[in-house]
């Protein structure tokens, strides 16, 4: 299994995002979850977790570069999500769930 993250600004949108998503790979099949956080704990939970994955939000744009040094000393990808693959509808997520597969190839 393969574990991502949502980094946000307060975890809501994320929190939906990773539902709907998580759902999406279940009816195709793959066995790849998602699960988000606030933008306060992601450089913890990049250095900490277990995930394979960490996305950043939209709104959380501005901190990409503190996450990407999180992730490059563990090793771990982190990518930038873009605006139209951050909505809650079957496009958006077909497009969010493109970007992860595509990374975790």
């Amino acid at each position: 299994m393969k574990k991502v993250l949502i980094i946000c600004a307060a975890g809501m949108s994320s929190s939906l995002m990773a539902k709907k998503t998580t759902e999406f790979f279940k009816s195709k099949g793959l066995d790849i979850v998602l699960d988000a956080v606030s933008a306060t704990e992601g450089t913890k939970m990049i250095e900490t977790s277990d995930f394979d994955l960490f996305l950043i939000s939209p709104q959380t744009r501005m901190y990409f570069a503190k996450f990407e040094e999180a992730g490059k000393k563990v090793g771990k990808p982190v990518v930038n999500i873009p605006p139209q693959a951050y909505i809650p509808v079957p496009m958006g997520i077909q497009k969010m769930a493109k970007l992860i597969v595509d990374t975790l190839k």
